[in-house]
């Protein structure tokens, strides 16, 4: 079974930044596709970034430029950096995997694995 755990949530002023970390056990994420998505209240869920064989990498529009995703397999850890934060990035943060190695990576219903959520809040 898998799990992930994020952190590294909070509170910050708009054009702050944080680091949001998603650590995976159960299975290594090496070459696993790997993602954040963000949900905020009555919207549905967005696809932000995600990461592919550490090769391949996909930015939604909305974060591309802000947002960084990345990865230590050693530590079978995901991460997202985020800068240049605004008042729209409120939302929980959750990161995922798929069960698939050869899944499509940028398909949200592909993601079989979710972790519990972390809320991002920023503040004008």
């Amino acid at each position: 079974q898998v799990q992930l755990v994020e952190s590294g949530g909070g509170l910050v002023q708009a054009g702050g930044s944080l680091r949001l970390s998603c650590v995976a056990s159960g299975r290594t994420i090496t070459s696993y596709p790997m993602a954040w998505f963000r949900q905020a209240p009555g919207k549905d869920r967005e696809l932000l970034a995600a990461s592919r064989w550490s090769l391949s990498t996909y930015y939604a529009d909305s974060v591309k430029g802000r947002f960084t995703i990345s990865r230590d397999n050693a530590k079978n850890t995901v991460y997202l950096q985020m800068n240049s934060l605004k008042p729209v990035d409120t939302a929980v943060y959750y990161c995922g995997t798929q069960s698939r190695l050869y899944g499509n990576y940028v398909s949200i219903g592909e993601y079989d694995y979710w972790g519990q959520g972390t809320q991002v809040t920023v503040s004008s």
